[in-house]
């Protein structure tokens, strides 16, 4: 079932958002040669924990509850990649994927960072990444149904030569962080059947992962880390959004900087 938030509550939730892109600040900050993304976790938990916000992903169930603030994934990694002892290396790409319960609501933002100089390939597979996301959000302005707007993101992320993941989507998100409906990045006849209109209201985590390569993927056995089954480069955006009778609404507004559609 589909909860639509009123203004009051969407104004609730730009609260968290606006820590969401604080911790976003200080990774962005942090993405350096030698820096280890445990550390990059540890200052995200210390923000969250000066203003009395619950971090959403520690402790999330699984068969092994995830032990961080925050997913950091490098390079090859799709997503859930566990913070540790990697130490961030020139010409690395690092998705940061963090999200915090402020006062009972949720938000909920991702972004692949570049360290130092990168390859064109992955510039290439960065603005793709970007693309595919402002395409979804200007999409919420004119399309009537969701399958719409995955079949612009899907055109954006082909025509760059790129891979859609199919095992992780977007979602609702509210008071809890994944509420209905599911939002995916592509089309398909199984994921028709829980096609949904955009109105005012929705508020939507909406999150493309594009691989450079193909779009398999496999899970490590720490259970979490997801990687590219050719470890080719992965990237992650996603923002927190909320459709109103004005348009589009970043509930997360400063992740990606001056990020605009």
């Amino acid at each position: 079932m589909i909860t639509l938030k009123s203004p009051r509550e969407i104004a609730l939730m730009q609260e968290a958002g606006k820590l969401v892109a604080e911790a976003h600040r200080i990774a962005a900050s942090m993405m350096t040669p030698g820096v280890e993304t445990r550390a990059i976790d540890r200052e995200i938990e210390a923000l969250f924990e000066r203003h009395k916000a619950e971090p959403l992903f520690k402790g999330y169930p699984g068969k092994v509850p995830f032990p961080a603030v925050t997913c950091i994934s490098p390079n090859e990694q799709v997503v859930h990649g566990i913070p540790g002892d990697y130490r961030l290396k020139e010409g690395d790409i690092i998705s940061v994927d963090t999200g915090c319960r402020l006062a009972g609501w949720c938000a909920d933002s991702a972004w692949t960072y570049a360290v130092g100089t990168i390859s064109p390939q992955k510039q290439k597979l960065m603005q793709c990444g970007e693309e595919a996301l402002r395409e979804a959000i200007r999409g919420l302005t004119t399309e009537r149904k969701w399958s719409a707007i995955a079949r612009r993101m899907e055109k954006v992320i082909h025509a760059a030569g790129c891979s859609i993941v199919e095992e992780f989507v977007g979602h609702g998100i509210g008071r809890k962080m994944h509420e209905s409906p599911q939002i995916p990045n592509y089309v398909s006849k199984e994921l028709a059947k829980e096609d949904f209109e955009i109105r005012p209201g929705l508020v939507l985590a909406i999150e493309p992962m594009i691989n450079a390569g193909r779009k398999g993927i496999k899970v490590l056995r720490d259970h979490w880390t997801a990687v590219t089954v050719d470890g080719q480069p992965s990237v992650h955006f996603e923002h927190t959004v909320a459709v109103t009778k004005d348009g589009p609404l970043l509930v997360t507004a400063g992740v990606g900087g001056d990020f605009r559609w």
